[in-house]
C-alpha cells in the first residue's frame, strides 16, 4: 500500500535511509492489489503556550492539503531500499520467516469492548503530565524495530530480524531541510526529504507532527477524526478507515504530544469502524499487554497497537498479512516496533541524562 500510507508532502519524499519500510511494503501491496484484483471500490488546545498558534496551524493544514490535492504516483523502481538493506535482504532465508497464525492464536472481542477498552486508555493520557516541548528542543524515541525486505520486486517479503533505532525529531515549526536524525547499525543516518529546487524545507503538519502542531488540533473527537481524514491520503483500494487508523497510530508512536490530544487521539480512534480488542497482544521486544487491531479487508494487511496491561500505556505496535498473496504467506509480520524509551533533549545526537 502506498503510505498511510504515502506522505502528504510534495513531492513524494525519498530518505538517505528510510527510517522504516512500512511505505514500500504498503505500495507494493496496494500495487499487487491493483494489478491482481479490481477492488470495489474546535477546542482549545491543552497547553495554553500553543493556544496562539492553534487557530492559524489549523487553517494553514485544510488549506495545504486544499491546494496540494492528488499527489502523482512513487516512480516504481526495480527496488526501494539501499544497496545496505539489499545486502540485508539477500542474507536473509526462507528459515528467517516469521509469522502470525489467524488472530495471533487469540480471542478478539467485539468492537464495543474495543471502545471500552480505548475510553479507559483515553482517561489515562488525559490524566499524564507532559511538559510541553520548546520550537528549538527534539522529541527522542528509542525503539527495537524491524521491517521485511524482499529481494527483488517479484519476491516475497522476509521479515527483518529486530534492531535499536535512536531517532532524534526536530520540533521548530517552521520548514527544515532535515525532519530527523537516526542512529542504528553504529552510525548516524540524517533523514531529509526530497524537495523541489528553492524550497525552503518542510514545514511542521501531519507527516511532520510537532508538539504545537499537535497542540493546535481540535480536541473534540468528532472534530479530530474529521479532520485527519481530510489530512490523510488514501489511494485506490485502500479503506479510508484503515488509512486514518494507521495514522493515528504514527502520531502515538513518534510524538511527545499534550494529554488531551493524546486523549482525543484515542477517542478518535474508538469512532473507526472495524476496531477489534486483542487479549494478548506481544510487541518485539517480548513485552505482552493488550491490543487494538483493525484489518484492511481489501488489502489483507492489520494493523494493531500494543498498550502495557496494566498501565496502559502504549508500547508498540505490528503490521501483518491477513491472506496468503503475492508478498508472502498469511500472517507475515510486516512491520514492528516498540517503543522502549522516549524523552526531550535540547540538541541533535543528545541522549536523556548524558
Amino acid at each position: 500500500m502506498n503510505e498511510e500510507l504515502a506522505r502528504l508532502l510534495p513531492p513524494p519524499p525519498e530518505r538517505d535511509v528510510p527510517p522504516g519500510r512500512l511505505s514500500h511494503h504498503k505500495e507494493r501491496l496496494m500495487r499487487l492489489i491493483d494489478e491482481g484484483r479490481p477492488d470495489a471500490a474546535s477546542t482549545t488546545p491543552a497547553d495554553p503556550a500553543a493556544a496562539a498558534a492553534a487557530a492559524a496551524a489549523a487553517a494553514a493544514d485544510d488549506r495545504d492539503a486544499a491546494v496540494r490535492g492528488p499527489r502523482p504516483r512513487r516512480p516504481r523502481p526495480a527496488l526501494w531500499m539501499p544497496a545496505a538493506a539489499l545486502a540485508l535482504a539477500g542474507a536473509l532465508t526462507a528459515g528467517l520467516v516469521t509469522t502470525m497464525d489467524s488472530g495471533l492464536g487469540v480471542q478478539t472481542s467485539d468492537g464495543e469492548t474495543a471502545v471500552v477498552l480505548l475510553d479507559r486508555i483515553a482517561e489515562v493520557a488525559a490524566d499524564t503530565e507532559v511538559t510541553p516541548v520548546r520550537d528549538d528542543q527534539f522529541v527522542y524515541v528509542k525503539s527495537l524495530s524491524a521491517g521485511a525486505e524482499a529481494k527483488d520486486e517479484n519476491s516475497v517479503f522476509v521479515p527483518g530480524k529486530p534492531h535499536e533505532r535512536e531517532a532524534w525529531l526536530p520540533q521548530e515549526p517552521g520548514p527544515v531541510k532535515q525532519v530527523g536524525l537516526h542512529y542504528e547499525g553504529g552510525g548516524y543516518v540524517p533523514v531529509r526529504e526530497l524537495l523541489p529546487p528553492g524550497s525552503p524545507g518542510t514545514p511542521a503538519g501531519i507527516d511532520r507532527p510537532t508538539y504545537k502542531w499537535l497542540a493546535s488540533l481540535p480536541t473534540d473527537p468528532d472534530r479530530l477524526l474529521d479532520r485527519l481524514s481530510r489530512l490523510t491520503r488514501t489511494f485506490e483500494g485502500q479503506e479510508k478507515d484503515q488509512a486514518v487508523f494507521d495514522k493515528i497510530g504514527e502520531l502515538l508512536g513518534t510524538s511527545v504530544m499534550p494529554p488531551r490530544t493524546a486523549a482525543a487521539l484515542y477517542e478518535a480512534a474508538a469512532r473507526i469502524p472495524g476496531v477489534t480488542r486483542i487479549e494478548n497482544a506481544v510487541d518485539p521486544a517480548g513485552r505482552h499487554g493488550v491490543g487494538i487491531r483493525r484489518v484492511d479487508g481489501h488489502a489483507d494487511w492489520a494493523t494493531e497497537w500494543i498498550f502495557d496491561r496494566h498501565s496502559l500505556e502504549y508500547i508498540g505496535r505490528r503490521s501483518y498479512l491477513t491472506a496468503d498473496g503475492p508478498m508472502g504467506k498469511k500472517g507475515t509480520v510486516m512491520d514492528e516496533s516498540a517503543v522502549l524509551e522516549r524523552a526531550v533533549v535540547d540538541k541533535w545526537r543528545e541522549r536523556p541524562g548524558s
